[in-house]
């Protein structure tokens, strides 16, 4: 009876191992993006535009922009990339921004700027029917917009 016991406590304590394991091994992308969210927030009162390399704080080469309600699969096709925790915007005024370095996604922004605590919006002549994109060899000049607790950055 005891080693059944002994064994019930030892599987549970692995299943406790696992479970915290994963809560505490985030994405690389989700990571990214917390680190651009503080970068952002911190972004002084009386500075006016930023170029978006200055506060990425983690190496890019292309950012796309993708327009409301594109599909996943869509997604996954422009990029060249498809991981697993990709949503689609539902509704206008939500972001879906995507950071890729050397092919792979290194920051995915995703939802309403309201809830999120910041936005990003941008446009560029190189675009694909369902968004923009940018490279790091673009101008990167964005103006800051301050809208009660939220900041915006647009280009």
């Amino acid at each position: 009876m005891k080693s059944k016991k002994a064994v019930v406590i030892i599987a549970f304590g692995i299943l406790c191992i696992a479970i915290l394991i994963k809560l505490l091994n985030k994405d690389l992308w989700d990571v990214n993006e917390e680190l651009l969210k503080e970068e952002v927030l911190s972004i002084g009162h009386s500075v006016e535009t930023i170029n978006l390399l200055d506060i990425t704080p983690f190496e890019w080469d292309v950012v796309y922009s993708f327009k409301p309600y594109t599909p996943k699969d869509y997604i996954y096709e422009t990029v060249g990339y498809k991981w697993d925790r990709i949503s689609e915007t539902v509704n206008e005024g939500m972001n879906q921004i995507v950071f890729l370095k050397d092919g792979k996604v290194v920051c995915y922004l995703y939802g309403y700027p309201e809830n999120n605590g910041y936005g990003i919006s941008f446009e560029s002549e190189n675009n694909k029917d369902a968004g923009h994109i940018l490279s790091v060899k673009d101008d990167l000049k964005f103006q800051i917009e301050r809208s009660n607790y939220l900041v915006y950055l647009r280009n």
